[in-house]
């Protein structure tokens, strides 16, 4: 089983949604992980983003330039 390290940061659940469908789609191992605290009240999220994917260190190039493509205009 491969290691998994943070790749690249998520500003909102559009952006996971649209990351999560494309890396499904491409077969990229991943996952997203939020940074939802409800017990903090969102302070996390202010802090550190929405949340963040991650995936093996081999793909993080891939996953940046997919980000980029879909994401940012």
């Amino acid at each position: 089983m491969e290691t998994y390290e943070k790749v690249l940061v998520l500003n909102n659940e559009f952006e996971a949604g649209l990351m999560e469908e494309i890396l499904t789609d491409r077969k990229i191992p991943h996952g997203i992980i939020t940074s939802d605290d409800t017990a903090l009240g969102g302070i996390v999220e202010l802090e550190y983003g929405w949340g963040y994917i991650e995936a093996p260190a081999a793909y993080r190039d891939e996953i940046t330039k997919l980000y980029a493509e879909a994401v940012k205009p």
